[in-house]
């Protein structure tokens, strides 16, 4: 078995250099994350990801996208369907949850219909984050609710109809983004909430804990290490990820390029993982900072290695979809009450 990098990277653009190509083969990163600076069209992607896979020869590689919805959708019209943002199904439930579920699960299912189609194999759904009053923006209308339970019901279908639709779901923000007073792409949010609103945040997290994907958050909660944010802390990863939240899937950082995050890219990729992250994300692509990664990094660990298995194993590929256009109709007839 090939030796592999636990970590993801970003390409710059909308193919392959011959310098992309040559570190790539060489590093065996666990994955790529696409953006728009990578995407035109329907046989431009496919034939991006197929010269991805044709890199590695391996059925585990994860080509993962943020196509949530909303604000957030890498993939655009025309040449692909608007998605509506997590806050509609939000809405939906207060008048009607199991429709709520049920649209939320079509939703999803239609998404993965659409990212597998160009053999795209992770999507970056959904948040778990419950939204509280007086917070950043940043989650705003993109989370499913202020309620754990609602947030949870509705998360469990989207990982449902994602991993229906062949694609795997990634619960993010773990262990919780949805008190942060300032946006984590810009700076780095300090939430002092005690313990017993900390166990609001993980509730969801709690009861998803099979999810095979989990994304780190760039915060630093006070009351469990208030030197270190989420991501580069061995205790929040220890102690909350995986004991009290029970979460023993593949878990990955947040990006490292955004600026709650202080310090070189490569010794951020390797404190993440030092801190027990199972894989690091590295999205911008920048040439000189993967390979600092590359270099810095260890080599994928048995038990990292083991999650991503299991989280790749966990979507049925192959099956017999129903039509995308079915997927959005019945979507939309769940969603009426809230679209009139």
């Amino acid at each position: 078995m090939a030796a592999m990098k636990p970590v993801i990277f970003g390409l710059a653009g909308e193919t392959l250099s011959s310098d992309e190509r040559a570190f790539f083969a060489e590093a065996e990163p666990a994955g790529y994350i696409l953006f728009k600076r990578n995407i035109v069209d329907r046989n431009q992607l496919r034939r991006l990801t197929d010269m991805l896979r044709s890199l590695h020869g391996r059925d585990d590689l994860l080509i993962m996208i943020d196509q949530e919805g909303g604000r957030v959708a890498r993939m655009q019209p025309p040449e692909w369907p608007a998605f509506p943002a997590g806050a509609m199904f939000d809405r939906l439930y207060d008048v009607a949850p199991s429709s709520a579920i049920a649209a939320a699960h079509a939703n999803a299912r239609a998404i993965a219909v659409t990212l597998a189609e160009v053999g795209i194999t992770v999507d970056a759904l959904p948040l778990l984050d419950v939204r509280q009053e007086g917070a950043s923006d940043i989650m705003g209308d993109r989370t499913l609710g202020s309620e754990p339970m609602r947030v949870a019901a509705l998360g469990r279908a989207v990982l449902a109809g994602l991993a229906e639709g062949g694609v795997v779901g990634i619960a993010k923000h773990i262990p919780g983004h949805g008190r942060a007073l300032v946006d984590s792409h810009m700076e780095l949010p300090v939430v002092d909430a005690d313990l017993n609103a900390l166990e609001i945040d993980i509730a969801p997290f709690r009861t998803l804990r099979d999810a095979p994907i989990g994304m780190t958050a760039h915060v630093v909660y006070t009351e469990w290490d208030a030197a270190r944010p989420a991501t580069l802390s061995p205790m929040v990863i220890g102690e909350i990820i995986r004991r009290r939240i029970g979460f023993d899937g593949l878990l990955m950082s947040d990006d490292l390029d955004m600026k709650a995050l202080k310090g070189s890219i490569p010794d951020l990729a390797a404190g993440v993982v030092a801190a027990g992250c199972d894989l690091a994300l590295n999205c911008f692509g920048r040439m000189d900072d993967m390979t600092g990664i590359a270099q810095a990094l260890p080599d994928i660990g048995d038990l990292s290695r083991k999650r991503l298995d299991r989280a790749i194993a966990s979507v049925t590929r192959g099956r017999d979809q129903p039509p995308l256009s079915e997927l959005i109709a019945t979507r939309d007839r769940l969603l009426e009450p809230v679209l009139a």
